[in-house]
């Protein structure tokens, strides 16, 4: 890790003592009832809640040939520790789930060719998210014609990017903030622009000063570098199993598509591109499709 990533992590680790985490462990139990199976199954996140990420483990008697777990109607990717005793997954809360029991259902194959079966529920509780009002210039509330088709294409080519699945883990450990400043804008704040109502604010927003030096949250592989109407000069890292890191806003890019990267490597600088009030540092994630907050991500892997 390169000392700027060093003093991001020890800077955001105080936070994260304030942070609690929701752990839950049960011994599996065969998907529909009966008898205890081989599998423990336990969850940790720091709340179960809409734009949560919650950190999924298995334990297995006998070493695994595969392990596959779903949830929220979704795959959830699934990686084994060196003995493949141990599995772990991430799940992602979507921003939009309803409060309500939600099954996590598993299936593992051991090297016999058996299978065994297993369950967990997460018992996902509502929230409200808060609303903001902003003011900001006109051309980014009601865009021109002249420039709908751009948006249009540049919305489809950033789903196309957040739809796509890279069967590698490309990521390792915990993910550390891109840049020292604190957290000013809270994930999912619905937006008024002057007055207004548009949609509401799928990320996180960190203090940076113009010319802030950006770092990798984790290891990855550059699916986009480019200046985009309305996030301005952004950079979306593949982290590998469904997980994105959409960064924004910069004043300059240092990398380009295709690059892979390191944890804590320098990515470009911070600016106020695109549409914003000021300059600083706007920090998206997906995760399998869901919106969640790229605070939960690190807070869910901060003991890895």
């Amino acid at each position: 890790m390169s000392t700027v990533s060093a003093l991001f992590s020890r800077r955001f680790k105080n936070a994260l003592h304030c942070l609690p985490l929701v752990v839950l462990a049960c011994h599996g139990e065969a998907a529909r009832g009966g008898p205890p199976s081989e599998l423990t199954v336990s969850h940790r996140a720091r709340s179960l809640q809409p734009g949560e990420v919650v950190l999924l483990s298995v334990e297995s008697l006998q070493p695994l040939n595969g392990l596959h777990a779903t949830a929220f109607g979704k795959d959830v990717p699934m990686f084994p520790k060196p003995d493949s005793r141990a599995w772990k997954g991430l799940i992602g809360i979507d921003s939009e789930v309803k409060a309500g029991r939600y099954s996590v259902e598993i299936r593992g194959t051991g090297v016999d060719g058996q299978s065994y079966n297993s369950a967990d529920v997460l018992e996902v509780r509502g929230k409200q998210f808060p609303t903001r009002v902003l003011t900001v210039d006109e051309k980014y509330v009601t865009p021109p014609e002249t420039v709908q088709e751009r948006i249009r294409l540049e919305s489809r080519r950033v789903e196309e990017i957040f739809g796509a699945h890279t069967p590698a883990r490309l990521w390792e450990g915990a993910f550390v903030v891109p840049v020292p400043g604190a957290a000013t804008s809270s994930f999912g704040r619905r937006n008024i622009l002057n007055g207004k109502p548009r949609s509401p604010h799928w990320g996180t927003d960190f203090t940076a000063n113009a010319g802030t030096p950006i770092v990798s949250p984790n290891s990855g592989k550059v699916a986009l570098a480019a200046e985009l109407y309305f996030s301005g000069n952004t950079i979306i890292l593949d982290h590998g199993l469904g997980l994105y890191s959409f960064l924004a806003h910069l004043s300059h890019i240092s990398v380009h598509e295709g690059d892979e990267v390191k944890a804590g490597q320098f990515l470009g600088l911070s600016g106020a591109t695109g549409r914003v009030t000021g300059p600083h540092l706007h920090w998206t994630v997906r995760l399998g499709g869901a919106r969640v907050d790229p605070l939960s991500l690190i807070a869910a892997l901060a003991s890895e």
